[in-house]
């Protein structure tokens, strides 16, 4: 009982040094005054971020940057998955691997750094969404290609195989039986990989040129102090993804609870 007690405690205490910082960014954001003492509830700065220009596009702008690369990535790194996996030379399928974990471990500013100078090289720098879409589609690849293919090792290879006996042509069966069976790991990618992109400043402040995305402009309005519109902005973003990540775990648990159902009913 005592051990289970301290536990409960340990873990309280590491929840609340994880998220003592969010909650207080969150109270913040509806202060009635600027500064770090509580004046009133207010929506004033929500007000005031949705009639601030610059930030609105430079959300619309990270927005349409996460969305084409992380559907670019998760192409690429759905068919980098099937095409390593379906190989039988494990040296060459071993390198691959690590290859692709390399962009991972790699300091994000040795990635941006050395991008621009590929993008100055090639005479590419002066263009900001092309540049930044291709940056963003570098670093989001991998993490799809890791999501998908473990679920590829748990593909019986025998319901292909049947498929196939039963008159579907390989692509028929790949569409049938392949894709629904990965397609966990199609939007664990995704969703990965947009995150990723929505949350780059490193790799973005160094190949984005003039354009502007929202962790760049944040930088540039808290290189002074920090704007309660940002507390504002943040806590929007903060909900946004605890909703998407409430609604995925919740559908996944329905699923493992209807499998288990199907399973018992079979016995």
């Amino acid at each position: 009982m005592k051990k289970n007690k301290f536990s409960g405690v340990y873990a309280a205490l590491m929840l609340l040094f994880l998220y003592a910082p969010i909650i207080i960014l969150i109270v913040f954001s509806f202060n009635s005054e600027k500064g770090y003492s509580w004046q009133g509830f207010s929506l004033k700065w929500y007000k005031e971020l949705f009639s601030n220009e610059l930030i609105m596009k430079s959300f619309a702008n990270t927005l349409i940057v996460a969305l084409v690369a992380s559907v670019v990535a998760t192409v690429l790194g759905a068919l980098a998955a099937i095409g390593v996996h379906s190989m039988n030379n494990k040296v060459a399928k071993g390198l691959i691997k690590n290859v692709t974990n390399f962009p991972l471990i790699n300091p994000e500013i040795v990635t941006g750094i050395s991008l621009m100078l590929l993008f100055a090289a090639t005479r590419m720098n002066g263009n900001g969404w092309g540049t930044l879409i291709i940056a963003h589609i570098t670093f989001c690849v991998p993490s799809v290609f890791l999501s998908i293919l473990p679920k590829l090792r748990q593909i019986n290879v025998s319901l292909y195989e049947a498929a196939m006996d039963l008159g579907c042509s390989p692509a028929k069966a790949f569409q049938k039986v392949v894709i629904p069976e990965i397609m966990p790991g199609i939007i664990t990618g995704f969703l990965m990989a947009f995150t990723y992109s929505i949350d780059d400043f490193v790799i973005s402040f160094f190949t984005a040129g003039n354009l502007q995305t929202l962790p760049i402009t944040i930088y540039s309005m808290v290189r002074k102090r920090v704007s309660p519109e940002i507390n504002a902005l943040s806590t929007l973003i903060f909900v946004v993804v605890l909703a998407v990540l409430l609604f995925t775990n919740i559908r996944d648990i329905r699923k493992e609870k209807e499998r288990e159902k199907k399973s018992a009913a079979r016995r």
